[in-house]
């Protein structure tokens, strides 16, 4: 697969950068270090994806999951041209996303392509209109990493990368370095996946609105707490009246190859459903924490 490269010499054009108040840097992200975590928030990255023979992309989307904000992830159909990664990209910056819960304060640039280097370096350059949007520092920070999410897990899942090594992003714009995102966060050091910004519980399968045939449904998902206790729910849909049909608790896997995920195989009739997923803290069902949620159709 033929791949853009940008010149080397686009990555070097920055000046050296005079320190501005309130603006970070995109590998130091300050809130990844503000105070405690709360119970059952990340402390690491997401794992990154593995090689699948599909022309689906993912894309990594913004959600609010008690009161902060986390990454939370999408397989969109993508069209062919572009490389893997541009592609992903463009649909970060351009679509919306399947879930009404999600959003992007990225804008779709005139100008969008990215490289990958032999040192597992992704450069992604864009132009400058990417960045029209009015957030404040801590959702800068996390569009800057949603960025830097999705463009590792499409490098990854089209197995132009080696995942068994660090995986960085480089971010110019117009051919540049230092430039400050949403007048925030100044681009341009390689970046890589920061712990703390994936969701605390994501449910994968199946995603938003998807339609599905009836008997054993297969509902799988990721904690970012090995071994921590789930609690589920599956909810019918009738017009606007959602009422509980199944509910359970379950654990997440310790195994070092699924650290963190579950699946709950359930069996359901045709209707409309939504999946309910959230961590249980000291194991009280009365208090679910980031609850996380998956609208589906079982025909």
């Amino acid at each position: 697969m033929l791949l853009l490269v940008l010149p080397a010499a686009l990555v070097l054009s920055g000046c050296v950068a005079t320190p501005q108040p309130g603006v970070t840097t995109s590998n130091i992200p300050s809130q990844l270090q503000s105070g405690p975590a709360s119970p059952g928030a990340p402390t690491t990255s997401a794992p990154l994806e593995t090689t699948q023979a599909s022309n689906k992309a993912p894309v990594y989307w913004i959600g609010r999951s008690n009161d902060s904000m986390f990454l939370y992830r999408e397989f969109r159909d993508v069209p062919e041209q572009d490389n893997p990664v541009t592609r992903a990209l463009r649909v970060m910056m351009s679509e919306k996303p399947l879930d009404p819960d999600f959003f992007t304060p990225w804008q779709n640039p005139r100008k969008l392509a990215t490289s990958i280097s032999g040192k597992n370096v992704i450069t992604v350059d864009l132009s400058d209109d990417a960045f029209n949007s009015n957030v404040d520092a801590a959702m800068a920070e996390r569009a800057v990493q949603q960025l830097v999410y999705t463009a590792t897990a499409a490098g990854a899942s089209a197995g132009l990368i080696d995942a068994g090594q660090q995986i960085q992003v480089v971010v110019l714009v117009d051919g540049h370095t230092d430039y400050v995102a949403f007048n925030h966060v100044r681009l341009g050091n390689p970046t890589s996946r920061s712990s703390g910004m994936v969701a605390p519980v994501w449910i994968i399968d199946p995603q938003e609105a998807s339609s599905l045939e009836d008997g054993t449904v297969k509902i799988s998902g990721r904690s970012t707490v090995p071994g921590g206790r789930l609690h589920w729910e599956i909810l019918r849909i009738d017009g606007t009246v959602k009422t509980s049909y199944l509910n359970g608790i379950a654990n997440a896997s310790t195994d070092a190859a699924q650290s963190g995920l579950f699946n709950l195989p359930v069996d359901l009739g045709p209707g409309n459903y939504e999946v309910r997923v959230s961590q249980l803290q000291d194991g009280d069902p009365s208090q679910d924490l980031n609850v996380d949620t998956r609208g589906f159709t079982v025909k």
